[in-house]
């Protein structure tokens, strides 16, 4: 018998120069980048989480610690589909939906989404229309209006059985 089960993840980078920004698996053209032991992009981090969190299994600091030298300058979404891996192992049979705010007061992502769907659902085994990411600011309040970092917040929808 199967059972649903809700995941919920939340990552946050600060912005520095010289790196490059990634987000949803791509490049994004700006004068800053996240700063990170990976390349630090805080999209398929918070993704991560909540498929982890959803199957039980902890969080991606437990699977991929940052004092972890193996892991410096990953591409994340090389870790994310070694998460799917490890849920498919602990008897995660389907990922119904994932659903991803991304806080950044710049650059505009929204020409960027439908890039970062494509290049994110396959990994996870979804059809592109079940992976919804959207952008917000935050109307220049806090570390995200002031420019000094950008938070994203993910929930999946994973069905497991025993």
């Amino acid at each position: 018998m199967a059972e649903i089960c809700v995941g919920h993840g939340f990552d946050v980078h600060e912005l520095v120069a010289e790196r490059r920004l990634i987000l949803g698996g791509i490049e994004i053209a700006f004068e800053k980048g996240l700063a990170g032991h990976s390349d630090a992009d805080v999209l398929t981090h918070a993704i991560m989480d909540a498929l982890l969190g959803a199957a039980g299994l902890g969080d991606i600091g437990l699977h991929f610690p940052p004092t972890d030298v193996r892991f410096a300058d990953a591409d994340s979404t090389d870790l994310l589909a070694r998460v799917m891996e490890k849920i498919t192992a602990a008897g995660c049979v389907r990922v119904v939906n994932v659903d991803v705010t991304v806080m950044a007061e710049r650059p505009k992502l929204k020409p960027h989404i439908p890039a970062m769907r494509e290049r994110l659902a396959p990994i996870i085994g979804l059809d592109v229309k079940r992976l919804n990411i959207k952008a917000t600011t935050t109307e220049k309040l806090g570390f995200v209006g002031r420019e000094e970092g950008i938070a994203a917040s993910a929930v999946c929808l994973i069905e497991l059985v025993d």
